[in-house]
């Protein structure tokens, strides 16, 4: 400092006095300098003014160093230290475009391209010409999702280098991108949600960090079943931005396709406190409180052994909304539970087909179906269905399940003596008789000796058949055996070569 005093002057010789000190250093110890150079007899003001002018060349220096350093970090990929080199060289020149733009840069390979885009905008705000400030701004809004803005700034690139490459080539990707949203909302409305996931998946190749398209791909995703991959997609937004009504939308409508209602409202209402003018999100909600109050209604009525009324609030809970495929196919089932107490079975078996159309993996379902295929004596559809079941889970209950369903196709498949004679399976040893004789009177050959020899053999079948199941089923050996599904023929029992009493056409016989 005396050697300032004593060097005065030039003013350039007091500059250089004061170049290698750290503005700080300066800043606190200035006013005893003032004192000193005072003491010459120059004015105040002019002194001023030149420390004033210095300060500034000295702060511009000083941020080149910060601007060069950040250069190295940014080479280096530390762009964590670019990133606070660039900040502390605009500190000290605020109104240096360039800084901006390297900070801007910076920022787009932390991927925090909303704040990437703030200091492209204050780049070229402060010098319009600035070439790689318009191209970052461009990929920022390009990032993002803003295509309109991204091909403006584009377009602006080419008015100051028209042979820019790689602004020709941002410009077709934003075209791109435009036709992409353009071709996803023709299939949103048309309900083709695999061309709109498509789409998306296109546009966010370019535009990585667009909340909007996210969203959209992952409501599709929900829509197409694909649950687990649109939880995904809305969680990581959720991660990023915890308040995002459309992210908190989606997660929710997932839970809601999932069957858990009570959770996928939670997560409605949230949304609606971020957007109250959410309109999907209202739309959801009131959806899944009308679906989970219908459906309880049907049970509590089914409980209580009130089945007509269940079969019909089941109905009325099928109508409130088509795309929950998982609650429906319960609906679906639970109705044709219903439908079975009231022996409406082939409406039971095509509300079962119907629920298994919509989630194939429902046990439940091929379970009630095959008992109401057993019930209707459909014993290949029964076999069919409880192999499936069998296939999936492997339990005891299951496999028996399965045996009778074969058992009963098997013995489907022999002659059904108790159909010859037109008896219940339950028939008493007199009933039995009593419809044999009744049955052995109508096919006799002697009532049909005057018919056409067609007709003849065809009664003499009938009434070979006759005797045939009296023979079994008025023995309580074979019968058992008949009953258990076992072949008689095992143990060398040919029925058609079996006798038995001819009852005699008049006389006693017709009593």
């Amino acid at each position: 400092y005396w050697q300032l005093s004593s060097s005065y002057g030039h003013q350039g010789k007091l500059l250089n006095t004061f170049r290698p000190c750290h503005p700080a250093l300066l800043q606190t110890k200035w006013h005893k300098c003032f004192k000193k150079i005072s003491s010459f007899g120059i004015k105040s003001g002019t002194i001023s003014l030149t420390v004033n002018k210095w300060f500034r060349e000295l702060n511009g220096w000083e941020a080149e160093g910060f601007k060069e350093q950040g250069n190295v970090f940014y080479i280096q990929k530390d762009y964590t230290e670019a990133f606070s080199y660039y900040s502390k060289a605009i500190d000290l020149c605020p109104k240096n475009a360039s800084y901006y733009g390297n900070r801007a840069a910076t920022l787009m390979m932390l991927c925090r391209f909303r704040e990437a885009l703030e200091d492209s905008q204050q780049a070229v705000r402060l010098d319009n010409a600035f070439v790689k400030g318009h191209l970052r701004e461009g990929k920022c809004h390009l990032c993002l999702g803003n295509a309109m803005a991204a091909s403006r700034c584009f377009q602006r690139v080419l008015e100051l280098e028209p042979d820019n490459s790689q602004s020709q080539q941002e410009l077709k990707n934003a075209e791109s991108i435009l036709e992409y949203e353009r071709m996803a909302e023709i299939g949103f409305e048309k309900r083709d949600f695999r061309m709109v996931v498509f789409c998306m998946d296109r546009a966010l190749e370019c535009a990585s960090a667009c909340h909007k398209f996210k969203i959209l791909k992952a409501e599709c995703l929900a829509l197409l079943g694909r649950y687990p991959e649109a939880q995904s997609v809305a969680s990581d937004i959720l991660r990023m931005d915890p308040t995002n009504a459309d992210a908190l939308y989606v997660r929710g409508l997932c839970l809601y396709y999932e069957d858990c209602i009570e959770k996928a409202v939670q997560f409605f209402v949230q949304a609606l406190r971020m957007a109250p003018d959410h309109d999907k999100a209202r739309l959801a909600c009131r959806n899944a409180k009308a679906l989970k109050a219908k459906k309880e209604e049907g049970n509590k009525a089914f409980k209580d052994g009130n089945f007509e009324a269940a079969y019909g609030l089941y109905s009325e809970a099928l109508t409130i909304d088509p795309n929950n495929i998982k609650t429906n196919a319960k609906l679906y089932c639970n109705r044709a539970t219903v439908g079975s107490k009231l022996k409406k079975l082939e409406q039971a078996i095509d509300d079962c087909s119907k629920a298994i159309k919509l989630d194939e993996t429902y046990i439940k379902a091929y379970l009630r179906r095959a008992q109401c295929y057993m019930d209707t004596e459909q014993y290949e559809e029964a076999v069919r269905d409880y192999e499936k079941v069998y296939q999936t889970e492997k339990t005891k209950e299951h496999k028996h399940l399965l045996k009778s369903a074969q058992l009963e196709l098997k013995k489907s498949k022999r002659k059904d003596y108790y159909k010859v004679l037109g008896v219940d399976k339950n028939a008493t040893e007199e009933e039995i008789k009593k419809a044999y004789r009744k049955r052995a009177l109508l096919h006799h050959p002697d009532r049909h000796s005057g018919a056409s020899p067609e007709v003849q053999k065809e009664e003499e079948k009938k009434f070979k058949e006759v005797g045939e199941a009296f023979s079994v089923l008025s023995d309580p050996k074979k019968k058992s055996r008949y009953d258990s599904g076992q072949d008689l023929e095992d143990d060398g029992m040919n029925m058609a070569g079996q006798q038995w009493e001819k009852p005699r056409v008049g006389g006693d016989a017709l009593k």
